[in-house]
């Protein structure tokens, strides 16, 4: 496929580095001539010099023949300008755009459509880690929440714990134990690797378990594998930017919620938008102030400001003075991995949400959703089978009698609204949708061939 990538930025250098080792044709624009270069040295990649929305460089980059085009600049006006002039001046099938502001996405149906400013696709990072957080939220415990099937199925990580039921057992017990209650566990990370998980495989305590379930089956799942948390209650949110006032306008009907915000401009806004949400004017580095708001009582720190320095040591501090989970925002990817699991409980990336958003509409095949999982090189998939057996390389054929890549694990089948675990009888059907799990990125080439229909197999 070839693929236009507008911006070089965190999102649009890490995108280009997934794309890049999957053979595609990647050529990506931005001003910045070092970082081109820097990009240029590692990866298979074209660079273009020059302002993403002028129609001279959007032509060097090759938009008369290219399949995609995807703007993720750090200005909306230049993502939004670059897909008007490629539906215009060159007609590119697929026209995707990072748009942040609020403002232009309260009218999302009335601007982004062809007779306006023809975007096909939207990506909203502040809204899609507001979604990540509320899901976070909604499970104490879990160290992510993946939705498949729109919710109906849900992929959990959690943290097994001495003393819970399924810790120094076998997998397959899990059946025996809880018969009412179907799932698979699609993955275990134990000191950082990646295991595929047997029936045989024995969890040990401090692995990071990944397992999936229909959405109601999650709470009980979660029971064997650690001492259940108690609901939050009481939350407290650093940073009273676009991501911390929408989280707080999203869940302050169901919740205590404080926000601590240090611009006093900023702080007026938020008391006059937010109806249930007390707005504090401070530092969340302030031991003094955490400690006059109770903050050993607080269930949720979230820091949420745009400094990831300012974001760690908040953490670090309300950790120490008792708050009971520590959620961080940190945009720098190298931090990521670095301070979560430690002090600080969940490392929040808004590149990962963002990038895992974009990868749904980028993959071969009709695929419904894509996921990056905690650990960066293992990714989630939800791709439909279509076809019949001859056809499809999965349509027709009991799960296991696919050939699936090295890696690679089928977790559950969502057909007609109804969630089945993936055993190894269950035949796949037309329409089906397919929940895989690759601890390498690498294949992905390899799953996409699989879900492609009209391949001679004979």
């Amino acid at each position: 496929m070839k693929i236009i990538l507008l911006g070089a930025g965190q999102v649009g250098g890490t995108l280009a580095e997934n794309l890049a080792i999957e053979a595609n044709d990647i050529t990506i624009v931005d001003t910045d001539s070092a970082r081109l270069r820097e990009l240029q040295d590692r990866l298979d990649i074209r660079t273009i010099e020059g302002k993403a929305s002028y129609p001279s460089v959007l032509e060097r980059a090759g938009a008369r023949d290219a399949d995609m085009l995807i703007a993720v600049t750090n200005s909306d006006e230049v993502n939004m300008i670059a897909c008007q002039l490629a539906h215009t001046l060159f007609n590119t099938p697929t026209k995707i755009a990072r748009v942040r502001e609020h403002d232009y996405l309260r009218k999302e149906g009335e601007i982004f459509k062809n007779q306006a400013i023809p975007v096909d696709v939207l990506i909203s990072p502040e809204q899609l880690v507001t979604q990540h957080i509320q899901r976070l939220i909604q499970h104490p415990g879990a160290l992510q929440v993946l939705d498949f099937a729109e919710g109906q199925a849900q992929l959990v990580a959690v943290k097994a714990y001495y003393g819970g039921p399924l810790v120094g057992r076998e997998i397959s017990y899990l059946r025996t134990h809880m018969p009412a209650v179907d799932t698979r566990v699609a993955a275990i990370f134990r000191q950082d690797r990646p295991i595929i998980p047997q029936g045989n495989t024995v969890i040990e305590a401090d692995d990071e378990v990944f397992f999936i379930a229909a959405k109601r089956d999650i709470r009980s799942v979660m029971s064997e594998l650690r001492r259940l948390d108690n609901p939050y209650k009481r939350l407290i949110i650093a940073g009273g930017g676009n991501i911390g006032a929408r989280l707080a306008a999203n869940i302050e009907n169901q919740f205590q919620v404080k926000i601590i915000e240090r611009g006093i401009q900023r702080c007026n806004t938020l008391a006059k938008t937010l109806e249930n949400t007390i707005v504090l004017h401070g530092s969340a580095s302030d031991r003094d102030l955490l400690i006059e708001e109770n903050i050993e009582d607080t269930d949720v720190f979230l820091a949420l400001t745009n400094d990831d320095e300012a974001n760690i040591m908040a953490s670090m501090l309300a950790k120490r003075l008792g708050a009971r989970t520590v959620m961080t925002l940190i945009n720098n990817p190298a931090y990521v991995d670095l301070v979560q699991g430690g002090v600080i409980d969940i490392a929040i990336s808004p590149q990962q949400t963002t990038i895992s958003a974009l990868l749904t509409h980028v993959r071969r095949g009709d695929v419904a959703a894509v996921h990056s999982l905690r650990r960066g090189a293992a990714e989630a998939i939800e791709a439909v089978a279509h076809g019949d057996r001859r056809s499809s390389k999965v349509v027709g054929r009991a799960i296991e009698d696919i050939d699936l890549p090295p890696g690679t694990t089928i977790g559950a089948i969502i057909r007609n609204d109804e969630v089945l675990i993936a055993h190894d009888d269950v035949v796949i059907e037309n329409g089906d949708h397919v929940i895989l799990f690759l601890v390498d990125k690498r294949r992905i080439r390899d799953v996409e061939r699989l879900f492609q229909v009209g391949l001679a197999f004979f």
